[in-house]
């Protein structure tokens, strides 16, 4: 079930335009408009799961497949040998911005640890 309000959701309905790299029946990867790396990346599910904490059994798969998508990416783009980091945030003060679960793939520079 889609959001009116969401701005991912929009991406999907094509009401907003987006650099999509990778769509298939249950995900769509685009580019974030606020890179944090030289390759950053937004994996999201073309179904409307506000946070992580609303995830249900059934989602595990489409879970999977997300970060399954990331690494795929991460071939294509050539940073899967020099490494990435994949990112899920989880409500205000865990980072999330927009409130569709979204799988971040980060890399094509050395990034820090602890992240922020």
């Amino acid at each position: 079930m889609e959001h009116p309000d969401c701005l991912f959701c929009k991406i999907l309905n094509k009401e907003i335009p987006a650099n999509i790299i990778y769509e298939d029946d249950f995900v769509i990867a685009f580019d974030d408009i606020y890179p944090k790396a030289p390759i950053h990346k937004l994996i999201i599910p073309k179904k409307h799961i506000a946070t992580l904490n609303e995830l249900s059994p059934k989602e595990e798969t489409l879970v999977g497949h997300m970060v399954y998508v990331a690494a795929q990416l991460a071939k294509k783009f050539e940073i899967n040998e020099s490494g990435y980091r994949t990112l899920l945030n989880c409500n205000q003060d865990g980072g999330q911005m927009v409130f569709h679960i979204h799988l971040h793939l980060l890399g094509g520079r050395s990034l820090l640890w602890p992240p922020g």
